[in-house]
């Protein structure tokens, strides 16, 4: 029987995690969100349709009276480079009034349509120039891409959906349509008005479902691109931890400058308490200066034994008590006074080292 081995190093470069919210948000920065332009399209063509359904009479009252003006004062009104420029800024004022109803919903849907899928975001990213983008082989690629193949039935259906839409409703009014001849231009002018808003509406609808459908596809197409493998994951953790080796050799050489800076002050000490082996504890007091006696230094093992050979090399005291060597080191830590129930067991200690060196402490 043969068997092969099978490299799993092979598939640790596979996207197949999630993309992380430290990708998402620097994608997000870059300007690479997932958003369908067609929902955007749909919903201000179908607010644009809907708003002149809402606001017709307003816009048909402002068109009849900025054409009434026409005839009424302007075809006797005295030619003037005065009066053409008063004339100009009167009518352009009366066509943005007549337009305003209109921009204000289109700005506001469109806005609201932004917002609906990317959120609040202001970039400029978009607006770099990029010289790789001039590279006619990724162009070529691009053309051929799988994406443009999408884009490209996307524009077919769109096509094909309107193009049905603008026949059935056309084909629906062909026995009015034919009859136009014989009814008055006002009702000509109705019957144009009517049936161009419903066949807007129907359209921008159908765009909008077919909006939403792109927009599924370009979250799910987003995700697709923002997946990450899991060696992608590891070197991000990196990234925003710091590489574990680096730091581990960091704190390997902050502890050995504190044992440093610790064993600097063992000479200082007044005593050396130990266990005898396994713990030894430096004190200092000076009664001038302290309240109470102060930890210098504490070791368990080598330290310990480090902290005795130095005691020793400098004339330090050492005084073997077990319970309080113990007591010292589990709960005082470097830099602390000693505890308070712990007051007269060091201060008989310190009286007898006193008195072996023949001195007195207030």
């Amino acid at each position: 029987m043969v068997r092969y081995r099978l490299d799993l190093q092979l598939f640790a470069g596979e996207k197949t995690e999630k993309a992380t919210p430290k990708k998402r948000q620097d994608s997000r920065k870059k300007g690479q969100i997932a958003k369908s332009q067609d929902v955007s399209g749909s919903l201000i063509l179908l607010s644009a349709f809907l708003g002149l359904l809402a606001f017709g009479g307003y816009i048909k009252e402002r068109l009849i009276l900025l054409y009434s003006d026409v005839f009424y004062h302007r075809l006797t009104m005295d030619i003037t480079q005065e009066n053409v420029m008063t004339m100009f800024r009167s009518y352009g004022i009366q066509i943005l009034l007549l337009l305003a109803p209109i921009f204000l919903v289109v700005v506001v849907i469109a806005a609201i349509a932004n917002y609906a899928q990317v959120g609040f975001l202001m970039n400029g990213e978009g607006l770099k120039p990029k010289f790789s983008k001039l590279n006619p082989i990724q162009g070529f690629k691009n053309i051929f891409s799988m994406r443009s193949v999408v884009e490209f039935l996307k524009s077919i259906l769109k096509l094909t959906v309107i193009g049905y839409l603008v026949f059935s409703t056309l084909w629906g009014s062909r026995d009015y349509i034919s009859s136009l001849s014989k009814v008055t231009v006002e009702a000509a002018f109705h019957f144009t008005a009517q049936i161009m808003l419903n066949m807007g509406i129907k359209i921008a609808v159908a765009l909008l479902v077919l909006g939403v459908l792109d927009y599924m596809y370009q979250k799910y197409d987003h995700e697709k691109k923002m997946r990450m493998s899991k060696q992608d994951i590891k070197e991000e953790y990196k990234k925003m931890e710091g590489d574990p080796l680096i730091k581990g050799k960091i704190r390997e050489r902050q502890r050995r400058m504190a044992l440093q800076r610790m064993m600097q002050e063992v000479p200082k000490a007044d005593v050396i308490i130990t266990n005898p082996t396994h713990f030894a504890v430096a004190l200092k007091y000076d009664g001038s200066q302290m309240d109470a006696p102060q930890v210098v230094a504490k070791g368990q093992d080598y330290v310990a034994l480090r902290i005795k050979e130095i005691a020793k090399e400098h004339g330090v005291i050492t005084m073997e008590n077990r319970p309080l060597a113990r007591a010292l080191f589990q709960r005082s830590e470097i830099g602390d006074v000693i505890p308070a129930d712990l007051f007269q067991a060091v201060a008989e200690v310190l009286a007898y080292v006193y008195k072996m060196k023949g001195k007195s402490k207030s």
